[in-house]
């Protein structure tokens, strides 16, 4: 079973490292500095906020070198690197501030919004009732600007943005009304899967307090590790990345729209992110383009968003942008054998 279990990884690697172009959105990969880090002795060690535990004397000083470097990195006031996904974040966000019966707003799954957050995800868990923001679905924006008018607390899920944040090529929602920006640390993002949580001083000491024991015990050293070398990796990188993911997303959507696919929001300049998104019509349609890609070995999702996070990390930049959109277009609409696309694809 041991090398089964190897080679199983190993084909994995060989096929989704070396042959694929990977397009998911919410996917980045680490430098291999960065990746390292999750191999490390830190991966063997545990500590608790209580000092319960003896030996954490370096592990204390990377989650403190870490906390400092995402307050400078995102410009908060505070900074919690224990979360350990996204989904926890948001779950310390709203289960901190809300109680059973409170009102959550948030955007609607049906236009795009995380279910995670809706009624049977985090709402029903924690008893909140669901109202979804106004929502322009032809200009893909939502209306919160009178949040703080009725007292709301303002909390800003980055997950997939979180890189573009960082590098300066998004909008900044600590400067922008949002008392806390949380969410996923691998999209945009080019750290190890987990998650990350900034605010300001009010909403972040209340969380900071709340975090150890309620949602989370042990923060997985290595991750934290890998997390802090990525903060500074983007510190120093993050500005140039983020300008060429955004730049190779709409090269990439205005490929694809030249060609004659169902690329959302042209009038609008296609995107101001990572992500371009086509409307093949609904569900069953987008698995079928994301099957046949698939056997190309093109990677999208099933709602058929492509995202540039990835193969900007990998160096492509507007002319591979081209030629992926000419893949696509010849595996979907000219249904060219997809052996003879995968050769192309390498």
């Amino acid at each position: 079973m041991i090398d089964e279990i190897l080679s199983i990884v190993e084909k994995h690697t060989q096929w989704r490292g070396k042959e694929c172009l990977n397009l998911i959105p919410s996917e980045n990969v680490m430098c291999p500095v960065v990746r390292s880090l999750l191999a490390s002795e830190l991966g063997h060690r545990y500590t608790a906020r209580d000092r319960f535990y003896m030996g954490t004397l370096f592990m204390d000083e990377i989650e403190d070198g870490g906390e400092k470097l995402a307050k400078e990195v995102f410009g908060a006031e505070t900074a919690d690197l224990r979360p350990l996904s996204g989904h926890i974040a948001d779950m310390i966000f709203l289960a901190s501030f809300t109680k059973s019966g409170d009102v959550l707003m948030c955007v609607s799954p049906e236009d795009g919004g995380y279910p995670g957050l809706w009624d049977d995800g985090l709402a029903g868990l924690l008893g909140l009732k669901t109202i979804p923001l106004p929502f322009s679905r032809e200009n893909m924006k939502v209306d919160a600007e009178t949040a703080h008018e009725c007292g709301a607390i303002v909390g800003f899920d980055g997950s997939h943005v979180l890189g573009l944040i960082a590098g300066k090529h998004f909008q900044d929602p600590l400067r922008e009304g949002a008392n806390a920006l949380f969410g996923s640390t691998h999209k945009s993002f080019f750290g190890p899967q987990g998650g990350i949580f900034l605010a300001d001083k009010e909403h972040g000491e209340t969380v900071k307090a709340k975090v150890y024991p309620r949602f989370v015990d042990n923060t997985h050293w290595n991750r934290t590790a890998a997390l802090t070398l990525a903060l500074a990796e983007m510190q120093r990188f993050g500005r140039d990345y983020a300008g060429q993911v955004v730049r190779n997303a709409k090269a990439l959507a205005k490929a694809l729209h030249d060609y004659g696919f169902p690329v959302k929001c042209s009038r609008l300049g296609f995107t101001e992110s990572h992500q371009v998104i086509m409307d093949f019509g609904g569900y069953e349609r987008g698995r079928e383009v994301a099957e046949k890609l698939q056997k190309a070995n093109i990677i999208v999702d099933c709602a058929v968003r492509l995202g540039t996070c990835e193969v900007t990390r990998r160096g492509m930049k507007k002319g591979e942008m081209d030629k992926i959109a000419e893949l696509i277009k010849r595996t979907v609409l000219d249904e060219e054998n997809s052996e003879t696309v995968k050769k192309r694809s390498n």
